[in-house]
């Protein structure tokens, strides 16, 4: 193992451990496609460089295992997100409201509000809300407008970003998920119709990245 300029070497990865001083937190461990052992060695030598924990993509049976080792590591298992936080995060003053179009975009949701949540931000959740029924979503009209930056995710056509877009003044940052039928194309043609929004206001993150979304989001919220 060598020290790097701003990051740790530990061979089969490369450690940040300054991006807490450029971005206001850790770097954080995507965990699909990581053996489990070389997800404990990371989190290991962020944990001894005084870091803050986030774990995306993480599997149940996979935090099963970190568990043993750092027994303070907490799990949302909706998200497929572990956390191990040193100590809370001064709270934000400004709202970030997190809308879905419909139930099964709740767990990119809930991958977003755990990191928002654990960056220090206030947060409010609006489920299923998507055209198909627009009245549920302007239910949720004045408190939607009270928001800083809203999240908004949504599979099919997705066509609720643009929506949202038009009726708020705020940033609108917009998540494609997978879910959908065969023309979805796993996500591509929400995708699509998201980049391709003609309401001003609106970035987009990448498919079923709720984390980027929350991360993005305490950005603009700071």
């Amino acid at each position: 193992m060598s020290v790097g300029k701003g990051f740790l070497d530990l061979g089969f990865a490369k450690l940040d451990i300054d991006r807490i001083k450029r971005k206001g937190f850790s770097e954080v461990i995507y965990c699909q496609g990581k053996t489990k052992t070389q997800i404990k060695k990371i989190a290991s030598e962020l944990i001894k460089n005084n870091q803050d924990l986030i774990l995306t993509k993480l599997e149940k049976k996979d935090f099963i295992y970190l568990k043993k080792t750092f027994s303070r590591l907490k799990y949302n298992a909706s998200a497929h997100l572990g956390y191990l936080i040193k100590k809370p995060k001064l709270r934000k003053k400004g709202l970030v409201v997190i809308i879905t179009a419909g139930t099964a975009d709740i767990p990119i949701a809930e991958e977003a509000a755990v990191t928002l949540e654990i960056m220090g931000n206030r947060i409010k959740k609006i489920y299923d809300v998507g055209i198909a029924g627009l009245q549920r979503l302007l239910y949720h009209l004045e408190t939607i407008k009270k928001a800083k930056v809203v999240i908004v995710i949504a599979g099919m056509e997705a066509a609720l970003a643009s929506l949202v877009s038009g009726l708020v003044k705020t940033p609108v940052i917009a998540v494609p998920t997978s879910f959908g039928y065969g023309a979805n194309f796993q996500g591509l043609s929400a995708l699509l119709t998201m980049l391709n929004s003609c309401s001003p206001g609106v970035a987009v993150i990448n498919i079923d990245n709720g984390f980027g979304a929350g991360y993005f989001a305490n950005l603009i919220n700071q």
